[in-house]
């Protein structure tokens, strides 16, 4: 018994290596996602490939639309080779991805290259949560993912300074270079970081799995039965639609919809929206790195809002003052103000998303829970992949002026979808906005 402490302690410290490894994993995905956005006023400026605004939005609609097929495979190819080595596997795809970027000369290779990129970055995310989930210490679930997902936007944040400090005297093309960093993290990865704990037990290797739970002082994932046929998978999304459940379905489908392509819209034009309200680029920037910091706030105190006062009120309340916030970016006002909308904006855009899906999980039965969470999410990718277009499309048509205009009305309308949904839906769940897997859906 005496020796039960010093091993737990030591757990412990293992336990934490393998979060600080996902922790760093999901910092690269983070500044891969947000490079472009960063370095893009400098593209446009400079007419680099003679790219224009609406061959821009394309551009970062290719990344979202990779994005959504690697969430979309990640699952499937996490069951045949290991979470381990598909998170080696997305680190280097997106490494490399951005060194074709940085090698390109010309917009289709860049496009492939940013296409790539996505896949590597929407494989990422999901399976690192499902990793540090095995390991985290008992009854912190909630707690280590939610910390995890302060990496992405800490990579938001690392994305504007490389931006700042590299695009200017050198070029756009050594901000990419640095994105090509992570493949030297690549190898430390597949030597430190464990096999999923989940993923030996699925695969029946209950000896190594076990011996890893003692190791790292961490619970055993239960043997979960059969799995699912396409005949269950399909009666589970009929579910969704079955004894009047289809209006409430779509109408969460169409609130995630507007979410996400406010998430990514918002992301990926940010900097260029600023500088065409008239503030220079070095400022722009650092409106990146204040909405990046507002997103880690938000991602902290989302779950704890929505427990105390239920998960449907925060989500309409968070996309009412998201839409809030966004429209008045696009009013110029004196720099510290505009910090401060910013800062909030970054809050709650970051987090309403989520709490989208807290909603969803709380209104479903248990055993629809996961198939109606993973739907939701999966059509709110497709407007991830549609508010880069729309916002490379209205500074082309020359109405860059409403770009944060029509985002804020993408807030209000999944204010009120949600909302909407949220009334109709009577409560059936037991489930809180913490959840751990409602933050694998974002």
């Amino acid at each position: 018994m005496s020796s039960s402490p010093s091993l737990s302690a030591r757990g412990g410290r293992l336990a934490l290596l393998v979060v600080g490894l996902c922790w760093l994993a999901v910092l690269f995905d983070g500044l891969d996602m947000f490079i472009y956005g960063s370095v893009l006023p400098h593209l446009l400026e400079n007419k680099t490939f003679g790219l224009t605004p609406d061959r821009a939005g394309d551009l970062g609609s290719y990344a979202t639309f990779g994005m959504l097929v690697g969430a979309l495979t990640a699952g499937t190819v996490a069951d045949r080779v290991g979470r381990k080595k598909l998170m080696v596997g997305c680190v280097v795809l997106f490494s490399l991805a951005s060194a074709l970027c940085a090698v390109s000369g010309g917009i289709a290779v860049f496009g492939l290259g940013r296409t790539l990129a996505g896949v590597g970055l929407g494989g990422l995310l999901p399976t690192a949560i499902s990793m540090v989930s095995d390991y985290a210490p008992r009854g912190r679930g909630a707690l280590v993912i939610g910390t995890l997902m302060t990496a992405h936007h800490a990579g938001g944040i690392l994305s504007a300074y490389v931006a700042k400090w590299l695009v200017e005297p050198v070029g756009w093309r050594a901000a990419f270079w640095v994105c090509v960093l992570p493949l030297l993290f690549a190898p430390v990865l597949a030597r430190s970081l464990p096999e999923s704990l989940s993923f030996l037990v699925a695969k029946g290797r209950t000896e190594e799995a076990g011996a890893l739970a003692e190791r790292y002082d961490v619970e055993l994932p239960a043997a979960k039965g059969a799995k699912q046929g396409a005949a269950d998978r399909w009666n589970a999304l009929l579910n969704l639609f079955r004894g009047g459940e289809w209006s409430q379905t779509l109408l969460y489908w169409l609130a995630s919809f507007g979410g996400l392509l406010l998430v990514y819209g918002v992301a990926t034009w940010l900097p260029t929206l600023m500088r065409g309200e008239g503030y220079a680029l070095g400022s722009a920037l650092s409106f990146v790195v204040v909405f990046n910091l507002g997103g880690i706030v938000g991602m902290l105190v989302a779950g704890r809002a929505a427990d105390r006062f239920g998960a449907p009120r925060i989500s309409a309340l968070w996309f009412a003052l998201t839409a809030v916030g966004v429209y008045l970016l696009s009013v110029h006002m004196p720099m510290g103000v505009t910090m401060v909308v910013v800062f909030l904006t970054g809050v709650f855009l970051n987090s309403a998303q989520v709490m989208i899906y807290a909603t969803v999980s709380l209104r479903s039965t248990p055993d629809n829970r996961a198939t109606a969470v993973g739907w939701t999410s999966g059509m709110g990718r497709f407007g991830a992949v549609f508010g880069p277009w729309l916002g490379g499309q209205l500074l082309a048509s020359g109405h860059g002026d409403l770009g944060f205009t029509a985002f804020a009305l993408a807030g209000v309308s999944s204010m009120v979808l949600i909302g909407v949904a949220a009334l109709r839906g009577p409560r059936r769940g037991a489930t809180g906005s913490s959840d751990p897997e409602l933050l694998t859906a974002h």
